[in-house]
Order: structure tokens, then C-alpha cells, then sequence
């Protein structure tokens, strides 16, 4: 674990970027009060390419459109954020970035970003969730083919204090009813873990591949699955005779227990980056080159997109129920944000860093 004094106050202004549906950043190094970041702020991860270390975090102000690059950058010069930006999660007034290949979680001022320690030691980690101000969790796959594990995390020391062990490969993940729900990509399972003791408390059997989980309004919890896809040893294409269908289920989350399960039509295709609106009547998710909206009561998936192209991560702002989406264009040039109004039409686009993977909304 280590941890960061600072005392400098950083300020960066941004330009108003222009066009119906295109907008590029600009940035001045005018100084000013601290806690620029929280203002009206949506957060973007940038994964940044491999062994690079070059991941980053961009900033939207959507009080004025305003888009800043780079910001954890610009407020610790001397530091390099790391290798591989997997994912990042905001708690009260602290960000957390998972940073996969250099196995760490860095912890900055969710303000101003300037870094405050690291949650070091760690194995690969995936994706970070904060129980409370004392307490949160990170998944770490450890290795590519074996059981994965839940380091519970000391938010007060930035230490890890707990390793439970779960399925394999183990990804995102999502407190409800005193629980923690984990996603095991590479297996057929979630693992349901006690908040109270951070023991296992069982497992829930779903189709192999969980690669999603989102709450509704009746806090019923989602899963997408990708189903197991099998590839041609030649070809290293997937299978569509031997491969399965990805699904959509349905888990009460009093009995953890799965009540409904869709299946998509195709074996090759997978559904993913599921999320929900604000009111979470409404849940996005991307599948087989498209985006979908799908109403939580109807037992049937949509068959008709809500936007005719997949991108690389959905999120919902609650503030405005707009959708924002990520398109990579690979893993050496800038990439692009799409924001969407709550009827599926595009507003404007601005461009953020390598790879963009992620949304926070403060």
C-alpha cells in the first residue's frame, strides 16, 4: 500500500467544443480553485494499450460541454497512472482505477485527481465496488484458466485484509440486499458472497459466460451471458455448430434463485455491456452488432435495435437519461463518445483517450 500527500491545487479549463455531432478537446494551464472535476462531471476510463502505460481518464462538464484529457495526467506530472485502465468506480470523493497489467488499484481525489495511494499487490485485477467508507471489493482473475478470487479491501489503510475465493475469472460486480454478486466470465455460475462476514454464501448456476449484471426496479437482478462459444482449431473462428446461444436471465434476488432465462438466436454472437436507465424501467445492452433497449416486464427479448451499431461500453446518465456510448478505433489513436437522448437519437460525440471502456456520472 502506498499513499500520497498533496498539496498542490491543479485547475484545468477546457475549451467548448463545436458541431452537431463532433467535438475535440482543448485545454489551457490557467490555474484556479481546486475541485474542477466535480462539476457537473462525467468520467471516462481509457484503457490505453497493452504493456503501453498509456491509460488515461477524461472529464465532461455537461453544464457546458467542456471535455478534458488526460486529467489524472495534468494533475500528477510526475506520476504515470499505469498499464492497462480495466475499469474505475467513484466512492464519495475518491476514484478508484482498476489498473489490470500493473496490478494495482490507483486511488485519487475524485475532484481535483490528484493521487492520494494504491491498493498494491493485487493479481490481475478486473473491477472495484465500495461496500461503505470503510470497506470495498476488488475482483482479481489471477491466473487466465483457474479459479479467480475477491480481495476485500481496507478503504481507511488502502490494504487488502480478506482473499475469498470464487469461479473463474472473476468480473464485474454488484451489491444488493446485503450481498455481493460476481460475474465469473469463464464459468457458469455467479458467486454470492455475505457483506456482513465476506464469506461465500452459495453460488447461482447460469449460462456459461456472465458477463453483465444490472438491478431493476423491482430489484431483480439481470445477467447476460455470452454461452459457451466453441472455435474451429483451424480457422480459430467460433463454431455455430458446436457453440451456444448467449442469454438474458432474470435472478430474484431474495431467493437467489433464476426464474426466467431468453435465449439470443445466435451461437457466435454475445450480448454484453448491459446497463439500465435511471429509473431502471429500462434495460441497453449490445448484441450482435447493434444496441438494444429491453423492457424489464416483457419476457421476450426486442427484436427491433435502438440503435443500429454495438459499441465498445454503454452507460446511462442519471442526470439527464442520456445514453452514452464508447467506440474504440483500436488501441493507438483517440477514441470517440456517443451521447444519445432517451429516444435513441444521437446529440453530439467528443473525443477522449485510448480505448474508452467506462462511465462514471457524479
Amino acid at each position: 500500500m502506498k499513499k500520497y500527500i498533496t498539496v498542490r491545487r491543479f485547475f484545468v479549463a477546457a475549451a467548448l467544443l463545436t458541431g452537431s455531432l463532433s467535438f475535440s478537446s482543448c485545454e489551457n494551464d490557467n490555474e484556479g480553485p481546486s475541485g474542477e472535476y466535480a462539476q457537473d462531471a462525467v468520467l471516462v476510463s481509457n484503457e490505453g494499450n497493452f504493456n503501453s502505460s498509456n491509460a488515461s481518464v477524461s472529464y465532461l462538464n455537461r453544464s457546458n460541454g467542456s471535455v478534458t484529457n488526460e486529467i489524472f495526467k495534468k494533475a500528477n506530472p510526475e506520476m504515470v497512472l499505469g498499464d492497462v485502465l480495466q475499469s474505475m468506480a467513484v466512492h464519495g470523493d475518491r476514484a478508484f482505477m482498476v489498473m489490470n497489467n500493473s496490478r494495482k488499484v490507483v486511488v485519487a481525489n475524485a475532484n481535483t485527481f490528484k493521487a492520494e495511494g494504491e491498493i498494491s499487490g493485487l493479481e490481475m485485477p478486473r473491477y472495484f465496488v465500495a461496500l461503505n467508507d470503510s470497506k470495498g471489493y476488488v475482483t482479481e482473475w489471477v491466473t487466465f484458466s483457474g479459479n479467480g478470487r475477491v480481495a476485500v479491501v481496507d478503504l481507511k489503510t488502502l490494504t487488502v485484509t480478506k482473499i475469498i475465493e470464487v469461479g473463474i475469472n472473476p468480473e464485474r460486480l454488484l451489491l444488493a440486499g446485503g450481498k455481493l454478486y460476481v460475474a465469473n466470465r469463464e464459468d457458469n455460475k455467479l458467486s454470492v458472497i455475505n457483506t456482513a462476514t465476506d464469506v461465500l454464501e452459495t453460488t447461482i448456476p447460469v449460462t456459461h459466460g456472465p458477463n453483465g449484471l444490472a438491478l431493476d426496479n423491482n430489484n431483480n437482478l439481470w445477467v447476460t451471458s455470452s454461452g459457451l462459444k466453441v472455435y474451429d482449431p483451424v480457422t480459430w473462428e467460433i463454431s455455430t455448430e458446436t457453440s451456444a446461444p448467449g442469454t438474458l436471465s432474470k435472478i430474484n434476488t431474495s431467493s437467489n434463485t433464476v426464474v426466467d432465462t431468453a435465449n439470443f438466436s445466435s451461437r457466435s454472437a454475445s450480448p454484453g455491456n448491459l446497463t439500465t436507465s435511471k429509473d431502471k424501467t429500462r434495460l441497453y445492452f449490445t448484441y450482435n452488432g447493434k444496441t438494444y433497449q429491453q423492457d424489464p416486464q416483457v419476457r421476450q427479448l426486442s427484436r427491433t435495435p435502438f440503435i443500429g451499431r454495438s459499441f465498445n461500453a454503454l452507460g446511462v446518465d442519471p442526470a439527464t437519461n442520456y445514453l452514452y456510448a464508447a467506440r474504440s478505433t483500436g488501441y493507438t489513436s483517440d477514441g470517440w463518445v456517443i451521447r444519445f437522448n432517451p429516444s435513441g437519437a444521437a446529440v453530439d460525440s467528443f473525443r477522449v483517450g485510448i480505448a474508452p471502456n467506462g462511465f462514471v456520472f457524479r
